[in-house]
């Protein structure tokens, strides 16, 4: 999954300002007790942080 392919799920599925926020406020114990961003940054891939938000906010998995 490409960075911009992930920036467009969480748009889609959670809203501009929520995503964004959730990206920078909500912690993820499955990448390490670490943000989105944060993730990201250090070298995560988009995917795995995509379906680690989605666990975490009850996405069907359908959508993963």
């Amino acid at each position: 999954m490409r960075l911009t392919e992930f920036h467009e799920l969480v748009r889609a599925q959670f809203g501009a300002v929520r995503g964004s926020s959730l990206l920078v406020d909500h912690v993820l114990s499955t990448v390490g007790g670490r943000t989105a961003a944060q993730a990201i940054e250090d070298g995560v891939e988009p995917r795995d942080v995509w379906r680690a938000l989605c666990a975490d906010f009850d996405v069907p998995r359908e959508q993963w």
